[in-house]
């Protein structure tokens, strides 16, 4: 018997049990999407996680900070204190270490109240004095204008935009959340004042600082350049981090103009931390282990890009399973569906063995029904797991929010749930096909 006849008649039993055929497609096709399901979600889950997550972590970034925290003004503490803070000393030798592309430092001057030139109001604005030119080395974006050198220029990030309300406005929704704070319409206002974005670019800003004395507003400040949305972040997550950064300069100038100075000065520079940017991430670990030296504390995000993929992988596992499981069961009825098959076709069985067909050749045949069954149930499932992304994809847009999330069946995918479903098929036909095989042809044919 050849190879062609043999699918010719798997083909033909295939068509004549419809029922049959249908109920052990059905099994086969659903483990197969399950697991194609699995797999494409996998994959854009790992493709999500580097691009809006994992990527906003900046794997390649030591976060570099004092064992002794030093705020703005302070004077020197006891030598013990001394030792534990960022200095410029520091940071010096820190440059010279191998494997480093960049060291950023900053310095937090606070929380400010921020007045506009067009009389608008922003409370709780964080000022942080950075190196201006090295905005970009971080990742940044400007969006408008850039960085100035004159003292007095700032840069705002995108959430310094957000929020910018008159001193009556202002007044008002604070009065009205005090009075009925359960009222969703209230904070439906607010929300929407808090979400709206202002073109500050070019504008004066003064920040006012509360002391003994009353009031104390800075000299005028100009804004030079707005940074853009970070890459990896949506802008309405985005509009709660407020930072105005200024140059070092600029920072002094203000901590003298709202008396921010505390004790004695300081006989170098101090920061409150460092960000340092790797060559390669193997060597993240060896440089943390030379920062501790100089004590100071360094952190990065490695253990958490970690325990991430470890949740990936598991939760992949988990849904291969249940997809393997799903075809496992499908494997039983096709094996009970065969089985009976066998004992339905005794008699031609029994007649193919008389006119010359040997045992290999009817194992073949029935092994070739049921990896026909195993095909036939793999591209049904691919159809399924289309409709099934489709679905999940609808709803990940519509009701998480997760815009970045999208969900797609590659073509590498597509083999390996068809071979799973044909695999299944093959190994479910091996004992009916060996059990045909083993028919007695005089005794089919007699009983029959």
């Amino acid at each position: 018997m050849r190879l062609i006849d043999s699918m010719r008649l798997a083909w033909g039993q295939v068509k004549r049990r419809k029922v049959v055929t249908a109920l052990c497609m059905t099994g086969i096709s659903i483990g197969c999407a399950a697991i194609i399901v699995a797999i494409s979600i996998g994959n854009a889950a790992q493709n999500y996680l580097e691009t809006e997550i994992i990527g906003g972590m900046k794997l390649d970034e030591i976060i570099v900070t004092p064992q002794v925290s030093n705020g703005p003004g302070e004077g020197n503490g006891t030598a013990a204190e001394e030792r534990g803070l960022l200095t410029d000393d520091k940071v010096r030798v820190i440059q010279g270490f191998d494997h480093i592309q960049s060291v950023i430092a900053t310095k937090q001057l606070g929380y400010f109240r921020s007045i506009s030139s067009d009389n608008l109001m922003n409370d709780g604005i964080s000022i942080m004095a950075v190196d201006l030119s090295q905005l970009v080395e971080q990742g940044n974006r400007f969006k408008q204008g850039g960085t100035l050198e004159q003292i007095g220029a700032l840069v705002l990030n995108y959430g310094a935009t957000t929020g910018w309300k008159d001193a009556q406005t202002s007044e008002r929704l604070m009065n009205m959340m005090s009075s009925d704070p359960n009222n969703p319409k209230v904070w439906e206002e607010y929300q929407m004042y808090e979400g709206m974005v202002t073109d500050m670019i070019g504008k004066s800003i003064q920040l006012e600082q509360m002391d003994n004395n009353g009031k104390i507003l800075s000299p005028q400040l100009y804004v030079g350049g707005v940074l853009d949305v970070p890459a990896g972040q949506d802008a309405q997550f985005a509009m709660y981090d407020r930072r105005i950064y200024v140059s070092f300069e600029t920072a002094e100038w203000l901590m003298d103009s709202l008396n921010l100075h505390k004790g004695a000065a300081s006989q170098q520079r101090t920061y409150d931390n460092v960000t340092i940017k790797v060559d390669d991430l193997q060597h993240i670990k060896p440089l943390e282990a030379l920062i501790a030296k100089l004590a100071l504390n360094a952190s990065d995000n490695l253990a958490m890009r970690d325990q991430i993929s470890t949740q990936l992988d598991t939760f992949k596992a988990i849904a291969l399973g249940v997809g393997i499981f799903i075809l496992l069961l499908a494997s039983i009825s096709i094996i009970v569906a065969m089985t009976m098959s066998t004992y339905q076709r005794r008699r031609q069985i029994g007649i193919m063995k008389v006119l010359g067909a040997d045992m290999p050749q009817i194992r073949s045949m029935f092994i070739m029904e049921a990896s026909l069954l195993g095909l036939l149930g793999g591209l049904l499932g691919i159809v399924f797991s289309y409709l099934l992304i489709k679905g999940l994809n609808s709803f990940i847009t519509a009701s998480a929010g997760m815009s970045g999330l999208h969900i797609a069946v590659t073509v590498g995918t597509l083999p390996i749930g068809i071979a799973f479903a044909v695999m299944t098929g093959i190994f479910s036909g091996i004992y009916p096909a060996i059990s045909a095989a083993r028919t007695n042809a005089l005794l089919a044919i007699k009983r029959d």
